[in-house]
């Protein structure tokens, strides 16, 4: 792998910054010559996960000096005293970076010889460690959902991505370069090299956890144009930018098996607009468990179970001062949902004529949706519990000509509101922190539209154009309901690896 698909790796997985099979619950899966032993180490991982959450909190106290930072024995008791509260953090840090940090304490574990199961404990133990004890604001309900759930699907993700680039038998630059990079795609693995020897050892075996899986990679950048208009109104704003995207698939999708993340794909989205955030859009989606249920030489047809992270981020326009109401196009967000797929593939015509689709069904645990009216401290969303369906078409012909329409639909229900004679006059972050609310009783529905036609040039080079179509309608328990339409157009150029 050269160092090119390093840098896609990264872009899809780390923006900060085929099959695959694995024994879950041994310590060595034995592939000859691919794999080596490892041996559990849980004390390490919890050692791990426990100092993680002091160099994170020592950095927010006296690097960035953070209000929330300043902890003592006064601060812990009254955390344990008060119980969990709704917090009012921005929805990046909400919905992306706490998910992002979960991964840490999962990675460490992970690569200290545990199991999917065992990880997924640790991960949910370091995030309860981290609320109840190392910040002085109330422990977060949300927090702990999004950096328990969010982080063991992003971190078994992370884990399985820094598989493909880490290699024991490698020496010199490239081997530097190999644990650089992956330790950038999963710190808490890194951290867990360094202490062990294991990022300088050289072996006969390449060390991986998993067989190589079929992996593609693709990249892609263009000219964005974002609209939002008011539903009621003709009136409308716009803003023109670029975009980079970033595309992964892991495994099989049609493959028989019950080992979790086997199968993945990851969609991200780099902004380069004005007043636009530079992470606009996140998606990944993991098999937990499938089964083909009809196949012959032309058709198949498969059912599985299956994780779902979406997020859709953007801020107010440059010029939106026309539009009543917020000036925000959307922000809408499932990180944590769960539900059944139902997934379809057939040829055509000697071929010359495909068709893919999924159909999926999503419980949504937790989500958020932007708010017209809540502005509780930094946030401008409510948080809320509901379903998610989704449909995926993709046509394609003599693999050249492709066109692909994709349906996202969600149901928000915000059940936990303030009372409506609240006065936010005077409000305080602290009033904010102790009015212990989701946001506005509320419920939000949510459409994405997406199109893409398609010009495959070479088997590496295409170039497409995209649609998006935003559609939200809030109803409000004791506000004006709210209707907006936002477009997202893009020309792209895209090269696949």
């Amino acid at each position: 792998m050269n160092y090119l698909k390093y840098l896609l790796i990264l872009l899809i997985v780390s923006p900060l910054k085929g099959q695959s099979l694995e024994i879950i619950g041994q310590d060595s899966i034995g592939f000859e010559k691919e794999t080596i032993p490892v041996r559990k180490r849980p004390l390490l991982a919890a050692s791990e996960i426990v100092g993680i959450n002091i160099g994170v909190w020592a950095f927010d106290r006296y690097a960035i000096r953070g209000s929330y930072a300043y902890i003592s024995l006064n601060s812990m008791q009254r955390n344990l005293r008060e119980g969990f509260h709704w917090d009012n953090d921005k929805f990046a840090t909400n919905l992306f970076f706490h998910p992002y940090h979960g991964s840490l304490y999962y990675n460490s574990a992970r690569s200290n010889g545990l199991n999917f199961n065992q990880s997924a404990l640790f991960t949910v133990g370091g995030s309860l460690m981290w609320e109840l004890l190392m910040e002085k604001e109330l422990p977060s309900t949300n927090d702990w959902i999004m950096t328990g759930i969010g982080g063991i699907a992003m971190g078994e993700i992370f884990f399985r991505t820094s598989d493909l680039i880490l290699d024991n038998s490698a020496h010199g630059s490239n081997r530097l370069g190999r644990e650089i990079a992956g330790f950038i795609i999963a710190p808490g693995r890194g951290l867990t090299r360094i202490l062990t020897g294991e990022a300088w050892k050289i072996t006969s075996a390449r060390g991986k956890r998993f067989q190589s899986p079929n992996v593609e990679f693709s990249l892609a950048t263009g000219i964005k144009t974002l609209e939002l208009r008011n539903m009621d109104e003709e009136t409308f704003d716009e803003s023109t930018g670029f975009v980079l995207n970033g595309q992964m698939e892991y495994g099989d999708l049609f493959e028989s098996d019950n080992q979790p993340f086997s199968y993945f794909s990851a969609n991200l989205d780099l902004n380069i607009q004005k007043n636009q955030p530079l992470i606009g859009q996140f998606n990944f989606m993991g098999r937990l468990i499938g089964k083909t249920v009809f196949e012959n030489a032309n058709n198949q047809l498969y059912l599985g179970a299956y994780y779902h992270f979406d997020y859709y981020d953007s801020d107010s326009l440059a010029y939106a001062q026309k539009v009543r109401g917020t000036k925000t196009p959307y922000v809408v967000g499932t990180p944590a949902a769960v539900g059944g797929g139902l997934v379809y593939e057939g040829n055509f015509f000697n071929n010359r004529f495909k068709m893919k689709s999924q159909t999926h069904a999503n419980a949504v645990l937790l989500g958020a949706s932007l708010s017209d009216y809540y502005r509780g401290d930094e946030r401008n969303y409510n948080f809320g519990s509901g379903y998610a369906i989704k449909e995926l078409l993709c046509f394609s012909y003599k693999n050249k000509f492709s066109f692909a329409f994709n349906t996202f639909y969600s149901l928000l229900l915000t059940w936990k509101g303030y009372d409506r004679n609240t006065d936010f006059t005077n409000f305080t972050p602290t009033d904010y922190e102790m009015l212990n609310v989701q946001g506005d009783k509320s419920k939000a529905h949510y459409t994405i539209l997406e199109s893409i036609l398609g010009y495959d040039i070479n088997p590496r080079w295409g170039i497409c154009y995209q649609r998006f179509d935003f559609f939200r309608k809030t109803n409000y328990a004791y506000l004006p309901d709210f209707k907006t339409t936002t477009s997202d157009e893009r020309v792209i150029v895209r090269y696949k690896f």
